[in-house]
């Protein structure tokens, strides 16, 4: 009889190694088979074997290796068989003109690296014959490995749209025959800004987790870091897209002082700045460096321009909140959005006074973003500062009954406790 504790330790084990590999098994089999939908189901199918034998046997030495080489298998048999070969071979554009050894193709396709795969998955999906929300919602779910649940917070969408805008993004990608290869320099351009968008997406989904226990999913920041990366060397003379790559470097320096020993969640004002990374601030600056050089700054530079402020201050109260609000003023006119102004009420709260932040945060309608946690957080630290604990300790409530993710809202109820106790 097997042990239920090394079934589930099993179990857990195929789950994790799952979050971390699905997207590059994904875009892999999506690239050789022309159709995300199928791919999806041959990667469905291998992590289903996984979870039929890793909890007995334990994980392979090269799991990630398991999961493509019974997915390849999957792919083989269902291409030999005559219709689903016909569909494939039809979806492929017939692209061998016999079955001579179609094995061997297959091996060498699947076979090859799979980041290039990932990367060509990414602007496949955010063509610009495709609705943006399809683009968007369709990357977060095949690449970044999010929950419907999670894109739906994301976009502050009900479930079931975000369900229906995967499906539907899907069926247009094969209605309209878009093939999942890597565009060329003259289709990028106008694909990139849904591609940032989804890398951006992808990282805050991981610094700060919609759901789940965990103030953070470090896999999927990192892999949202890695397209960046990516990105970035694909096309290094866009400064949009080194803007973006600051930003994600220099944010992700803060990440392992974001927990403490427990895991629980720590605020910007009490990290420890010795435990930031010095290599990505490093790199952050560098490209900064580079969005200056190239000379046009959007959206993402400026961020990164806030980030960097941070990088560089020794702690908080020597930060130049001035700046920074200034920042979120340009930002304020290049992207207007109401959680730009939550941040920039925090930064005017800062540099000018909670009265300040308080009367820019009044001006977000009270029916937008009522879900949203940040603005009834934002909202209790400006109370705060003011002194009006009472209800500063009301706003803390509030945003901890709007949150999904129990190491925030564990978080937001300490602050409520206390701002209480002080009213």
């Amino acid at each position: 009889m097997s042990d239920p504790s090394l079934a589930e330790a099993g179990r857990a084990a195929v789950e994790a190694i799952w979050r971390i590999e699905s997207a590059r098994l994904i875009a892999a089999l999506a690239r050789y088979t022309g159709d995300l939908s199928l791919a999806e189901e041959l990667a469905q199918d291998a992590l289903v074997t996984a979870l039929e034998q890793w909890p007995t046997t334990g994980p392979p030495p090269n799991p990630g290796g398991w999961l493509m080489t019974t997915a390849k298998r999957r792919a083989i048999d269902r291409s030999r068989r005559d219709a689903l070969h016909h569909r494939t071979m039809q979806t492929l554009g017939a692209r061998a003109e016999t079955h001579t050894g179609e094995r061997d193709e297959i091996e060498s396709r699947l076979d090859d690296a799979v980041g290039d795969d990932e990367l060509a998955l990414l602007f496949a999906a955010c063509h610009p014959a495709l609705k943006r929300e399809y683009r968007v919602t369709l990357t977060l779910r095949c690449l970044g490995g999010l929950s419907t649940d999670e894109i739906a917070r994301a976009f502050l969408i009900p479930s079931s749209a975000a369900g229906q805008r995967v499906s539907r993004a899907k069926k247009a990608l094969r209605d309209r025959g878009i093939q999942l290869e890597l565009p060329t320099a003259v289709d990028l351009a106008p694909r990139l800004d849904s591609v940032l968008e989804v890398i951006y997406l992808v990282f805050n989904e991981g610094y700060s987790a919609t759901a789940g226990d965990d103030w953070m999913r470090p896999e999927l920041s990192h892999e949202a870091l890695r397209l960046a990366r990516r990105t970035a060397a694909l096309l290094p003379d866009v400064a949009e897209v080194h803007g973006l790559l600051a930003l994600l470097e220099l944010t992700e320096a803060r990440g392992r002082a974001r927990i403490d020993a427990s895991g629980a969640p720590v605020l910007l004002q009490h990290q420890d700045r010795r435990r930031w990374d010095r290599g990505h601030i490093t790199r952050g600056l560098a490209a900064l460096a580079r969005v200056q050089d190239l000379g046009t700054v959007g959206r993402y530079g400026v961020q990164a321009a806030i980030a960097g402020c941070h990088a560089v201050a020794p702690s908080t109260a020597e930060t130049d909140w001035r700046q920074i609000a200034a920042l979120y003023d340009v930002l304020a006119r290049l992207w207007p959005n109401p959680v730009v102004t939550i941040n920039r009420a925090a930064a005017h709260g800062q540099a000018h006074g909670p009265e300040a932040g308080l009367a820019i945060l009044a001006t977000v309608p009270p029916d937008e973003l009522v879900d949203y946690p940040q603005r009834s957080a934002v909202e209790g630290e400006l109370l705060e500062s003011a002194g009006r604990h009472a209800a500063a300790a009301e706003a803390f409530c509030r945003a901890a009954r709007a949150t999904s993710n129990l190491a925030e809202r564990t978080l937001l109820e300490r602050r409520a406790r206390e701002a209480s106790r002080l009213g």
